[in-house]
Parts: structure tokens; sequence; C-alpha cells
């Protein structure tokens, strides 16, 4: 379990990471979500002890990192793919943090072989691909079977079996009751991937949420409703607008409703008497909804940037 108490992160004048609490928990995959600038990376570096906080604590397990005997039996973490010495071979690197943990020698061929890379062992990690760096990475982070596992953008450079295989991964170590805290920008690997999100911007936590909550109470979310009487909705438009219900007209026999659950658009369409051949919701996605949500605390985005709605 990943704890953080009222975690700040200053540097002179600019707040990093802003009295930031949440409890990471086992068994799930959480997702970290940001905006570029938002503390991600800083608050994980401080979860690792690589930053020291202005103020709060950053526990793993109910201890600061500096505090843990045997810190990769505890936590495992892919924080930087090409923080690994260029001339060191993929096997010298992770013989190096073994004996630095009191890990057996036979654990760093088991996890080569789980990442892929035990036919490039010998090779010097400086002349690694960014994908296969990640998969070094990854196999550092799994070499103390620890309880607790970090990744910052782990699926950089992945082609995509690669990515299939670090979310399959993910979701294995989750399983197994594991604490899984990842972040990343690609909003439809998180869709598929995460079970639980933390979203941050400018350094304040924003959302604590289930993939699915946040898709559902975002407003891109709509009801699309198909038959041959819809347009008899037409009569209701006025006190659909007085609801501040947005309605389109996808077609004579479509009409998108945003702002009503399924339920009040069957039960509306059932008292006038009209005649339908399907109701149904239609999510946003992951990155719709991010992005609505998030508007306000884009530090670097476009003047053109806006969330995307449904149908265009």
């Amino acid at each position: 379990m990943i704890t953080l108490q009222g975690l700040t992160k200053r540097y002179a004048d600019h707040t990093a990471v802003d009295n930031l609490s949440l409890t990471v928990a086992p068994g799930r995959v959480t997702g970290f979500l940001g905006p570029n600038g938002a503390g991600k990376s800083t608050t994980m570096r401080m979860i690792m002890g690589l930053d020291r906080p202005t103020a709060g604590n950053a526990l793993v397990g109910g201890k600061r990192y500096e505090e843990l005997a045997y810190p990769l039996r505890e936590v495992g973490a892919l924080l930087d793919a090409k923080a690994v010495h260029p001339g060191r071979s993929a096997r010298a690197h992770l013989r190096a943090l073994a004996r630095t943990n009191g890990i057996p020698a036979r654990r760093v061929d088991e996890v080569l072989e789980s990442v892929g890379l035990t036919s490039v062992a010998g090779r010097r990690a400086g002349s690694f691909s960014l994908g296969m760096s990640q998969r070094l990475g990854v196999a550092g982070a799994l070499l103390g079977d620890p309880p607790v596992l970090m990744f910052d953008e782990p699926v950089n450079g992945l082609d995509p079996e690669g990515v299939r295989w670090i979310r399959d991964l993910m979701r294995g170590l989750a399983a197994e009751g594991r604490t899984v805290f990842v972040s990343s920008h690609l909003m439809n690997e998180m869709q598929v991937t995460a079970d639980h999100l933390v979203i941050i911007g400018k350094g304040k936590l924003i959302a604590e949420t289930s993939v699915q909550e946040l898709i559902e109470r975002s407003s891109l979310s709509a009801v699309r409703v198909r038959g041959p009487e819809v347009a008899q909705l037409q009569k209701f438009h006025d006190q659909l607008f007085e609801w501040s219900v947005p309605v389109r007209w996808k077609s004579p026999n479509e009409l998108v409703i945003r702002g009503m659950a399924v339920e009040q658009v069957s039960d509306l369409a059932y008292d006038m008497g009209v005649r339908l051949h399907e109701v149904h919701t239609v999510d946003a996605s992951l990155e719709q909804a991010y992005m609505e949500l998030t508007a306000d605390s884009v530090e670097f985005g476009s003047s053109t940037s806006r969330p995307a709605t449904y149908g265009g």
C-alpha cells in the first residue's frame, strides 16, 4: 500500500505537488493521470526517496523509502527506462541490484526470461532500443518480487505486442494482491487497464474515482434514441431546453440527448406514447471525460485545445 499524507514539494516560488493526500490500495491497478506539469513524476520520485518533500510524507507499507532495509523487496519502480549505466549488460545491471538487496542471483535470469530479454542479456544496456530499455526497467522493478510496484509511462517505445504484455502484466500483478500504481498519458490504454484513477492538476488532487464512475458522470455521455416516431419528441424541445438538456438530431429517426439517464428518456417516450426501436447509453471515452475534468488544470495547453464532443 502507498499512503500520501499532505505531500508537498516546492521549488522556489513554484509548487509542484500541493498537499496531496491519498491511499493507493492493493489488489487493483491505480492509474495516475494529469496534464504535463501536474506533478505526477515528482510525486513518484518522492515516494521512491529521490526527491525530499517540502512537507508531508510518502509511505510504502507504512514506512518512508529510506526506512526500508531492503527496498527492492518492498517496492519496485520503473521511473526512467534509460537510468542504467550504458556500459553494463542487462544481466550485470540486474545482478548489481540483486546484490545490494540480498536477492538470490538466480532471480536475475528469472526476471530476464519473464520480460523477454534472455537472448540479449549479455548486450550492453546502452545499445538497447527504448522498448528494450522499458523491458529491462520492468525486470528491475520485479527483481525483489515486491508487493508494491510503480510504473511511469511504461508503454513508451513498446510495440503492440509489448503494450499488451505490460497491460496483462500489471493486471496480473494486481490480481495477486499487489499494489500497482501506473502513470500514463495514454487514455485508451488506461481505460482498459486501470480499475481506479487518481487525477491531479497543478499539484492538487482533482478526483479519485473508478474509470466507469468518471465516464458516467461526464456531461459528454449521452442517450441515443432511434425509432419511426422519434420526431414526436420535437414537441418537447422547449421543455428539454428548460431543463438545460442538450438535444441533437442525428437523422429524422434518431435523437441524441445529453444530461438525462436512459431511464428518464425511456419514461418520457412512454408517457408520450412514442414508439421506439432503440434507447441506449453512449458513454464518453475516458479521454473525453478526462479532458473535460482537467480543462482548467492544463498548464501547457494550446489555445485551440478543448474536449471532444460526441458525434463530432
